[in-house]
């Protein structure tokens, strides 16, 4: 009697089963054949058999049930190979379903993740674009500004006249001044004024009248006392009684605001 080896199990498959089922199905078959005898007797007594008696009782693979067995067992094969393969199919099918699925799965995930890095490029190329539209609209936007002061600085310089130093020059550059804070005034006005108080000298000084002897004498082109000169100096010009534009521009400011003009003057005033 064979032993398996220890550890090591032998199994037997379906096809295996089924050719060990049919060889014993034959076996059964050849046994009951070999128990009728040649004549058809169905003795039941044992009997001495001589050989040719023997040769009698032996199995006919020609017999017509040994070939409907044979048949049968045939069938049977071919039916189990054809399981066999069914299974094989159904099994190689459900493989190929899974790895389908998974190459899927696989494409569906890359597809998701493009589109998420074509989104993510065009947001950042649109966020990049817009700040180089907005840095552009900026520095446009600083030149334009800075155009427009250069511009409004040249027609400043165009517009303003370049005055002479001289009696001409300092009631011409007066009036100017006069013009833009709507000081009334003009140049005849103006001259006759200075001719009477001070005769063109822009250092002239008066030390002998009441305002001298208060302390506080009249100087300049028109004559003017500290504290008037002080109130009614008017901004753009130097603060200095001397200054021959700053002394007529804040002379004629009083003489407006006392008597509408410095054309109304004729007199000490």
């Amino acid at each position: 009697m064979s032993q398996n080896t220890p550890g090591h199990s032998r199994g037997l498959k379906k096809t295996h089963k089924a050719t060990i089922a049919g060889v014993a199905a034959l076996g059964a078959a050849a046994l009951t054949l070999s128990l009728v005898p040649g004549n058809g007797s169905t003795e039941t007594e044992p009997q001495a058999l001589n050989t040719s008696q023997r040769m009698a009782w032996s199995y006919d693979a020609n017999a017509p049930q040994a070939k409907a067995l044979a048949a049968s067992v045939a069938d049977q094969h071919t039916t189990i190979g054809l399981q066999a393969k069914l299974d094989a199919a159904a099994k190689a099918k459900a493989q190929a379903a899974v790895k389908a699925k998974a190459v899927q799965a696989a494409k569906v995930k890359a597809a998701a993740k493009a589109k998420a890095d074509a989104a993510a490029k065009k947001a950042a190329a649109q966020a990049k674009a817009a700040a180089k539209a907005k840095a552009a609209a900026k520095a446009k936007a600083a030149a334009k500004k800075r155009a427009a002061t250069t511009t409004a600085a040249s027609r400043s310089v165009t517009r303003t006249p370049v005055f002479a130093n001289n009696l001409d020059g300092w009631i011409r550059e007066a009036l100017h001044i006069m013009d833009k804070h709507n000081i009334p005034g003009t140049y005849n006005g103006l001259h006759k004024n200075i001719m009477r108080e001070s005769s063109g000298n822009p250092y002239a000084i008066n030390n002998w009248d009441i305002n001298a002897i208060n302390g506080v004498p009249s100087k300049g082109l028109l004559q003017v006392i500290y504290p008037t000169f002080k109130a009614y100096h008017v901004k753009g010009t130097k603060f200095d009684q001397y200054d021959p534009v700053a002394n007529i521009v804040a002379a004629a400011n009083y003489a407006a605001d006392r008597y509408g003009s410095i054309d109304n003057v004729n007199s000490a005033y």
